[in-house]
């Protein structure tokens, strides 16, 4: 098996969250086997920034559901949603 890259849209739940602390929180609350390689930001509206980070995990059971539900429980997270997702 190899490896699927994902992007997730990071909904933060105040345009007052620190995003590169936010960003921090979101590599620590990573399961085992998935790491990021990359974040980018998305104006969203009203001064509201999403983050887009690229996520790369084992094609295995679960897909991305495991890094969902992990960033999901990070601090200052209002919503997580897949926005795309392909094998590497």
């Amino acid at each position: 098996m190899g490896d699927v890259a994902a992007i997730i849209k990071v909904m933060p739940n105040s345009p007052d969250v620190d995003l590169d602390a936010l960003q921090d929180r979101l590599e620590e609350s990573l399961p085992q086997g998935a790491k990021i390689r990359g974040f980018e930001r998305d104006d969203v509206a009203f001064g509201l920034v999403a983050l887009l980070p690229t996520v790369i995990v084992p094609d295995g059971a679960g897909g991305t559901e495991a890094v969902e539900e992990a960033f999901e429980g990070v601090e200052g997270v209002e919503s997580v949603a897949v926005e795309n997702v392909g094998r590497l």
